[in-house]
């Protein structure tokens, strides 16, 4: 599988990653996916250490165990929980920071992270501490580079001015184009966009709208209300149905632009995996399939929201 370089950092990693929030608490079958998603040449696994309570980052810890040199890993840390208790609150201080890493890496059974990122954040948070953590972590060889996850563009703004994040990552699909209003800034400080949800919560792949979820049928997904999907998904899938799948059409529209180092699908089965990974070595999107796609969907922008 080809890789691509995160910003200017020597992580090059796989177009096709792993997002691991999807795998769910079957230990067995969570790390065989991982295994899977190894041997057929994805080398970058996304993980945090929220999802499912540390559970996540403990079964990727398992199953990259003696394979570590062959993984560009990364992980995120702000979103602070205590046993015994319900939820979770914001912590961005350079105290937490400093110590949950430590937690993180146990988990995750390595002695460095190479992607940390900030697992969100607002416009108010202490930018400069939370800076100085990351800078303080890459100083003493625990991680390598960081980035953030937001859509906040007063935060991305900032950060990309303040620190050296090499990478931000971003909800970006055909039917949630909003980063692309951010892509000449990031180009501009060579950050790199990490596209997570790029199939819309499964609209836009084979399976057929009316099996999405009864939230989407009321409520519609962003700017498109379901009666638009029901005219739109359609449409879309018989333009590109001759040159590949429409998984494989989405999945290289989020790419076509070089700013993407990556687009981290998640899998729940190894059959949705290979999907996936097929749509790396599938043709590429030409100039005028992209630009049909951009003419027919929304270019919505970001609130600029805290």
């Amino acid at each position: 599988m080809q890789k691509r370089r995160i910003g200017l950092s020597d992580l090059y990693v796989s177009e096709i990653g792993l997002g691991c929030m999807s795998l769910g608490t079957d230990e067995k079958k969570a790390i065989r996916i991982i295994h899977e998603a190894l041997e057929r040449g994805i080398n970058y696994l996304d993980t945090a250490d929220l999802y499912d309570r540390g559970l996540n980052e403990e079964f990727v810890g398992k199953a990259i165990k003696g394979k570590r040199d062959q993984v560009i890993l990364a992980t995120k840390v702000g979103n602070r929980w205590e046993e015994g208790k319900d939820g979770w609150f914001w912590d961005p201080s350079k105290k937490y920071i400093k110590s949950e890493v430590k937690e993180s890496l146990r988990r995750l059974q390595t002695d460095y992270i190479d992607l940390y990122q900030l697992h969100g954040g607002t416009i108010d948070d202490p930018i400069d501490e939370t800076i100085e953590a990351f800078e303080e972590l890459k100083q003493e060889g625990v991680i390598r580079y960081y980035g953030i996850s937001s859509i906040r563009p007063n935060v991305i703004r900032e950060y990309v001015k303040r620190s050296n994040i090499v990478s931000v990552m971003m909800q970006y699909s055909l039917l949630d184009r909003r980063p692309e209003e951010w892509f000449p800034l990031l180009r501009e400080h060579n950050v790199s966009v990490i596209a997570r949800g790029p199939v819309a919560k499964g609209l836009l792949t084979e399976r057929p709208l009316e099996a999405a979820s009864d939230s989407v049928k009321k409520n519609g997904y962003l700017d498109y209300t379901y009666e638009e999907l029901q005219t739109l998904l359609p449409k879309l899938k018989a333009k590109t149905a001759e040159h590949r799948s429409f998984t494989a059409t989405v999945l290289q529209f989020c790419l076509y632009d070089p700013v993407v180092a990556a687009v981290i699908p998640g899998a729940s089965s190894v059959e949705q995996l290979i999907e996936n990974i097929n749509a790396a070595s599938a043709p590429r999107l030409t100039e005028e399939e992209y630009e049909w796609l951009r003419q027919h969907t929304k270019a919505s922008v970001y609130e600029m929201h805290r």
